[in-house]
């Protein structure tokens, strides 16, 4: 039992040793977009930074939000949580609850200063 324990906490902290923050990058409709982490994601609060450049500036003046969402499977709920961004030293600050370990879809969507509504997709695992 004791050898079970020992194994148990091995294995438990090469996964938070290999553990790294996210760091997306992408192109969308001519912008440059990164999502990054503030640190490894974790079932529960996870604060994420968002960067805008087009032609080499940064864009400080979109309204930027994230949906976070796992599809309904057998026995278990469709869940979601969004989050609005803020600006925060030249980046768009969020704040997204991931409720359980598993892979989390996303859309991120930017609103720019012409009026225009830009969407990205992908996933992230936890």
């Amino acid at each position: 039992m004791k050898l079970l324990k020992i194994v148990s906490i091995l294995v438990f902290s090469c996964i938070l040793l290999n553990a790294e923050p996210i760091d997306l990058k992408g192109k969308k409709d001519g912008y440059e977009v990164k999502l990054q982490s503030e640190s490894s994601l974790v079932v529960g609060d996870n604060t994420f930074f968002v960067t805008l450049e087009k032609d080499g500036s940064s864009i400080k003046d979109a309204k930027v939000k994230a949906k976070f969402f796992m599809p309904e499977m057998p026995g278990m709920p469709y869940m979601e949580y969004v989050g609005k961004a803020k600006l925060i030293d030249g980046k768009y600050k969020l704040q997204i609850n991931l409720s359980m370990s598993g892979t989390w879809q996303y859309h991120l969507l930017f609103k720019t200063a012409d009026g225009k509504v830009h969407k990205i997709r992908s996933s992230v695992n936890l």
